[in-house]
């Protein structure tokens, strides 16, 4: 027999008998399914509960506490309409020990009838101190019978993640049929039953039913440790591992061009740069270099710091595809920092004899026509855009590198749309990063790519003494800002919001350019933010850079890109509000002078303890990757990342931050499978199903 013929057989049937088949399930019901992405009875299996609720008990009414989820059973005392701004129907309801109302504001006159004092009723909802004590809002509520006590729940109550017309006890009911088949052909474990002994961890069909209907007696939550959660957060790891591997070798198993490293060219370029490169640049630049090289298409991030010389690293890798008559593609997130990439490749490359073409959607359309014709023709070899650079009208003559800056703000789908423009072969990949990203989400975020690090600063950088001020001390900060301008520096004052909040309590950026043109009106204020259009933000940005504006409000659109060595002072009004990563993005805009540099964190007291961890954090350490550490631990890897990475964001049940003790042991098992195993599909298909359709590009 052959293997593929013994994977047939002991496939089970769940795996593709459609959802349809089971009871109660017709056409309507299976539109909603499918819009859950539940298309067969394996995925009803797969699509696991939010959250429990405990129906196993009844509670007094004297127990109840605010904010807390209860059964409870009692008498009705009074049912009334209640008017006001919104007509709430108001039931009050007791027991041996006390008093609780039951608010609906969505109700019709049959459940309005319902009610009748003496009648009893046994409600769930969560508890809340209303006007009139504890209420419960929208509880649900069925009457009991007289003389016929209602048994309770003996199991925690799943419940699910749903849409609009599949109500939950639908979808309790079908998941209950699942499970009923599941005892007699269970799906199958693809992974070696060994290995999970060795971990410690059940069988696959053992923690779905434990993870589906988790017996009273056991504190089972799926944030909290425990076996079953484990294991099928383990075996989700893997699959999101083994996609991103076969991503890799899908790419690899084409053909790229390959290149030397160019000669005068590249002591032409060196001779213009002001200073030299770092041991670490010339290391991964080295290392990038041995890559294209090589016919297999280099897939390569490149992380480093605020300010270590990603940028001309990537310019001096691009020369190596140039020097040969090829195409260079370098995309960027934000029209500010894709515009700043195209100043430097200018400034480098066109004294050099290269082309520097714009690609951009805010083009007029005789620009952009002319831009792209320019693009098609071969004649520009260094293309700068952003997301506008893989759109389908834009074609290259011979694409041969694509060059990604802030890849954590592109999905994989984005980047290898712009990787799938190579004609006659295939481009290489190199990502940029200036977010350093922690081991744990490396291993996993970016299993398809090779890993450098540019861990070295340029020499001659002072560290940037950072401080947290209460923003009830405005006005000193002001005089900061004064004294430094009045030194010939420049400062930075950042927003956070362009528009006033009261419920953030954060200043408009509008409205404190005006306040600190009114409070120093001898300094020249500029004013940039993201729903300026390019040109305007460019002008500012360019007027600032030339030293005719001494201090830019600006909101975070300033986070990366932009390179000022005369700024030595930034001032972030509500940093509370921010990520420890976008923090330390936003500090590195100063300290790239020979002048020391200052921030301070404008805070509105009183912050709570997380937003304190943070602020400390930054004060302690200028080391990105000690930086990313403590927002990984303190925001997760959803906040760090962005939630459109794929292969991160949108987990069922894996959580990178509490299961990464797990990812070596992932590594290992994921890379041990053999290419052809059935495993690999299986377990892509169980966990991601149609989202594998990436690696088809």
């Amino acid at each position: 027999m052959s293997p593929a013929e013994s994977s047939e057989i002991t496939q089970s049937r769940l795996e593709t008998r459609p959802v349809s088949s089971l009871k109660g399930v017709g056409p309507a019901l299976q539109v909603s399914l499918n819009r859950l992405g539940i298309h067969t009875v394996q995925d009803l299996l797969f699509h696991l509960p939010l959250r429990y609720e405990d129906r196993t008990r009844i509670h007094s009414i004297a127990q109840l506490l605010p904010g807390q989820p209860a059964q409870v059973e009692g008498e009705v005392v009074e049912a009334r309409i209640e008017p006001g701004r919104r007509r709430s129907l108001f039931v009050r309801l007791r027991d041996a020990t006390g008093q609780l109302a039951l608010r609906f504001y969505a109700f019709n006159k049959a459940q309005q009838a319902r009610f009748v004092p003496g009648s009893h009723f046994r409600c769930y909802g969560e508890v809340r101190m209303g006007r009139s004590g504890y209420e419960m809002y929208h509880p649900e509520c069925r009457v009991l019978e007289p003389g016929q006590p209602a048994e309770v729940a003996d199991a925690l109550l799943p419940i699910y993640p749903a849409v609009e017309g599949l109500a939950q006890r639908r979808l309790q009911g079908l998941v209950a049929q699942a499970l009923a088949q599941l005892k007699s052909q269970p799906v199958q474990d693809w992974l070696p039953e060994r290995r999970m002994a060795a971990l410690r961890l059940p069988s696959l069909n053992a923690a779905l039913f434990q993870v589906h209907q988790p017996r009273v007696d056991q504190v089972f939550t799926l944030e909290s440790g425990n076996p079953a959660r484990d294991r099928l957060a383990f075996e989700e790891l893997v699959a999101h591992h083994l996609s991103l591997l076969k991503l890799r070798r899908e790419i690899q198993s084409r053909q790229a061009q390959t290149f030397n490293a160019p000669g005068q060219e590249d002591q032409a370029f060196r001779q213009r740069l002001p200073f030299g490169l770092t041991a670490a640049q010339e290391r991964v630049l080295a290392e990038i270099r041995a890559d294209l090289g090589q016919s297999v298409p280099m897939l390569r991030l490149v992380q480093g710091d605020v300010g270590s010389g990603k940028t001309v690293v990537a310019a001096l890798s691009a020369l190596t595809v140039m020097a040969c008559g090829q195409q260079c593609a370098l995309m960027a997130p934000t029209e500010i920092l894709a515009e700043q990439h195209l100043n430097n490749m200018k400034r480098w490359f066109e004294p050099l004899g290269y082309t520097v073409v714009w690609v951009s959607g805010k083009q007029k359309v005789r620009e952009r026509r002319e831009a792209l014709e320019r693009v098609q023709s071969g004649e520009a070899t260094m293309v700068v855009g952003t997301h506008a650079l893989f759109q389908e009208e834009v074609e290259f003559a011979r694409l041969a590198l694509v060059i990604v800056d802030e890849q954590h703000r592109f999905g994989v789908h984005q980047r290898l749309a712009l990787q799938a423009k190579g004609r006659d072969s295939v481009p290489h990949q190199l990502i940029m990063t200036a977010t350093p990203i922690p081991r744990t989400l490396a291993m996993s975020a970016y299993a398809d790519l090779d890993t450098s690090v540019i861990d070295e600063l340029p020499p001659g950088r002072s560290p940037i003494v950072t401080r947290a001020v209460a923003d009830s001390r405005r006005e000193e900060v002001v005089e900061r800002v004064r004294l430094a301008c009045r030194e010939g520096r420049q400062v930075y004052w950042v927003c956070t919001l362009i528009e006033e909040s009261d419920a953030l309590q954060c200043q408009a950026a509008e409205v404190t350019a005006q306040y600190l043109h009114e409070q120093l009106p001898d300094v020249t204020v500029g004013l940039v933010h993201g729903r300026l259009a390019g040109t305007e933000k460019a002008a500012v940005m360019e007027q600032f850079a030339a030293n005719n504006l001494q201090l830019l409000v600006a909101t975070t659109v300033i986070e990366v890109g932009v390179d000022v060595p005369n700024a030595s002072l930034m001032v972030i009004e509500n940093p509370e509000r921010l990520g420890l990563a976008q923090l330390h993005q936003l500090r590195g805009r100063v300290g790239r002078g020979i002048h020391q540099s200052y921030c301070l964190l404008l805070y509105h007291a009183p912050l709570s303890q997380n937003a304190r961890s943070r602020l400390q954090a930054l004060r302690e350490s200028q080391d990105g990757f000690y930086i990313a550490e403590r927002d990984l631990e303190l925001r997760g890897p959803g906040e760090l990342l962005g939630t459109r990475q794929t292969g991160v964001a949108g987990f069922r049940i894996a959580d990178l931050e509490r299961d990464g003790h797990w990812l070596e042991s992932v590594r290992d098992l994921a890379s041990a499978l053999p290419e052809a195993s059935p495993a690999v599909d299986g377990l892509i298909q169980r966990w991601l199903g149609v989202r594998v359709q990436y690696a088809q590009v």
